[in-house]
């Protein structure tokens, strides 16, 4: 009984943010859900700015919960080490989500989209803002979506 109570409470506390790696299961999910979608682009692997903003904003509780009731997450990471190279269909998505929404090759790039995949806002670069001042900012599209 101990171990289930514990379980439970383990499993209360955490958090399901997910990131997909799939634009179009993202939007299906967005459309049928009425959210958001923040795409990030990283080099997991090789970018500082990305790793601190995965580590100071992405894993961050405040974060993790918002996203988990507003937002679908979409991660298209674009690793150099060989032994970190995706497989070549998913090298092929990132290619494509680059192409559409990351021409410059900026890393990190996070943007902001609709159901549809239409730009609402992006950030180029580590926000130079707090978790909850960067949330404030998604938050003023997230009523438009409901």
């Amino acid at each position: 009984m101990k171990y289930s109570v514990l379980l439970l409470t383990v499993l209360l506390c955490m958090s399901f943010t997910d990131w997909h790696h799939n634009m179009d299961e993202a939007k299906t999910i967005a459309q049928k859900e009425h959210r958001l979608i923040l795409l990030n682009f990283s080099g997991s692997d090789w970018c500082g700015p990305c790793n601190r903003m995965r580590t100071e904003i992405f894993e961050s509780d405040v974060f993790k919960k918002f996203a988990d009731e507003n937002l679908v997450l979409v991660n298209a990471d674009f690793p150099r080490m060989k032994k970190n190279q995706l497989s070549p269909k998913q090298q092929q998505l990132n290619d494509g989500l680059a192409d559409k929404y990351n021409s410059k090759g900026a890393f990190p790039l996070t943007v902001l989209l609709d159901a549809d995949g239409k730009v609402l806002q992006q950030w180029d670069g580590f926000p130079k803002m707090t978790t909850d001042e960067f949330l404030t900012q998604i938050f003023s599209f997230v009523n438009a979506a409901k």
